[in-house]
């Protein structure tokens, strides 16, 4: 039964770091899209706000969030919400927004910047592979160590 923990609880770390990553990597694949589907809208801020995590003995890290609305050619009207923008950016404010005909909710308000969403993509994948690779050798070595066990016990 306490054996089985050192498999299960890297096996979530493991679900929960794969689940991060597919999610970061499918918006980053979002971004580009928008980014290359050549369509764009003024959009104006609607309302922009905070969000925390962390705390007690771990560090305080705090998100920006704005809220955009704007109208596609097809005279539809879309509203999204978008994480670590500007914050110079207020509410108000006439920003333009990228978009593709599919998938206008998925816009961005973020200038085109390949190069940056290439590198921080990369270095996600990077991270993740590091901290996965990280939990499997963790179970190997425990399957090791208690097998080795296995064998001096009566």
């Amino acid at each position: 039964m306490f054996e089985s923990l050192f498999y299960v609880v890297p096996a979530l770390m493991i679900a929960l770091a794969v689940f991060a990553l597919v999610r970061l990597l499918r918006r980053s694949r979002e971004v580009r899209r928008a980014w290359s589907g050549g369509l764009t809208a003024e959009a104006r801020c609607l309302r922009t706000y905070t969000t925390t995590s962390g705390g007690g003995e771990t560090s305080v890290s705090t998100t920006l969030h704005h809220v955009y609305e704007f109208t596609t050619r097809e005279g539809r009207t879309v509203r999204f919400e978008e994480s670590n923008g500007p914050g110079t950016r207020v509410e108000g404010d006439i920003v333009t927004v990228h978009y593709t005909a599919e998938r206008p909710e998925r816009a961005t308000a973020h200038a085109p910047a390949r190069g940056r969403l290439a590198a921080e993509s990369g270095c996600a994948v990077a991270f993740f592979s590091v901290f996965i690779a990280g939990c499997v050798i963790f179970m190997v070595v425990a399957h090791a160590a208690f097998s080795a066990a296995d064998g001096f016990l009566p």
